[in-house]
């Protein structure tokens, strides 16, 4: 650590990765950060080469450059990609870093990956609760894992709202993952039953017999809210119902649920790559939703 304050490595530099980066810039608790995405050197990249320069985090030239020195390691790629990402820095590392590991995947995975990279860090077991912005660094996250308890002063002192799940690795991403089932399963449901109350004309009937089962939710919210999260990232929440439907392999369950609400995700991402379903993603919840209903109706 430089005067008390860590070096924070980023492997991984999409949505959740930059926006911590930009908070931990903005409040100045953290000595420097540099970070490594696959992306970098590709054309696909440059939104992201201009995230880093513009909050002022070294690019490196590849993940062992990235974590030279570092004192904490966040690991924050695709689901797919979380145990490619531990072995990416895995025999370039020195001191013992921790390694943050806040990758939406099963317990099993988490586990796997901490079994991978053995002692050549301090393996934390992070599950992140809330949508990443506005909150960005200050987003809950729990934390689990025998070095959970250790990091988390640190963290505190960096702005980082922690709670533990305890010192076994796994418990994080148990919570995460099994209360995606329902998060992420009514964002599916939204989009099946809306959009077929679109095409019967019926969209403000239901939202208001929906009211009356659930008077705390405002329909007229939660629904655009729904499918604008699902379209802007239905894709990668798809990856991580897929890691939810492990989860529940694991625990003995029959993902019913979690498996279709995988195909309804994948489905809406797809959808919501179309510029006229783009376009209307800040519009009233009715042209939203005939947009959706009208991209939907072309492919099948």
């Amino acid at each position: 650590m430089q005067n008390g304050k860590p070096t924070v490595c980023f492997i991984g530099f999409g949505e959740a990765g930059q926006a911590i980066a930009e908070g931990l810039h903005d409040v100045g608790t953290v000595a420097r950060m540099s970070a490594w995405d696959i992306l970098f050197p590709k054309a696909e990249g440059e939104r992201l080469v201009k995230a880093a320069d513009a909050i002022g985090v070294r690019r490196a030239a590849s993940a062992a450059d990235a974590v030279r020195d570092a004192d904490i390691i966040i690991a924050a790629v695709t689901a797919a990609s979380s145990v490619d990402a531990a072995k990416s820095v895995k025999g370039h590392l020195t001191g013992k870093p921790y390694f943050l590991d806040i990758n939406s995947v099963s317990p099993g995975r988490k586990q796997d990956t901490a079994k991978l990279i053995g002692d050549e860090t301090r393996y934390v077991d992070v599950a992140v609760l809330a949508p990443i912005y506005p909150a960005r660094h200050e987003t809950p996250m729990l934390l689990a894992g025998p070095h959970a308890a250790a990091i988390a002063p640190t963290l505190a002192a960096l702005g980082m709202r922690t709670t533990s799940a305890g010192a076994e690795t796994g418990a994080a991403a148990a919570i995460k993952m099994v209360r995606s089932v329902m998060i992420k399963g009514i964002e599916a449901l939204t989009m099946e039953c809306f959009v077929t109350a679109a095409r019967a004309g019926v969209i403000d009937e239901v939202a208001a017999s929906l009211k009356n089962n659930y008077p705390g939710l405002d329909w007229a919210k939660v629904v655009p809210y729904n499918l604008e999260r699902m379209a802007s990232h239905g894709e990668r929440r798809a990856a991580e119902m897929e890691e939810a439907a492990d989860t529940l392999r694991e625990l003995g369950v029959e993902p019913l649920m979690a498996t279709a609400t995988v195909k309804r995700q994948r489905e809406m991402g797809q959808i919501g790559k179309q510029q006229t379903v783009r376009t209307m993603l800040d519009k009233d919840r009715t042209a939203m939703l005939n947009a959706i209903s009208a991209a939907a109706r072309d492919r099948h």
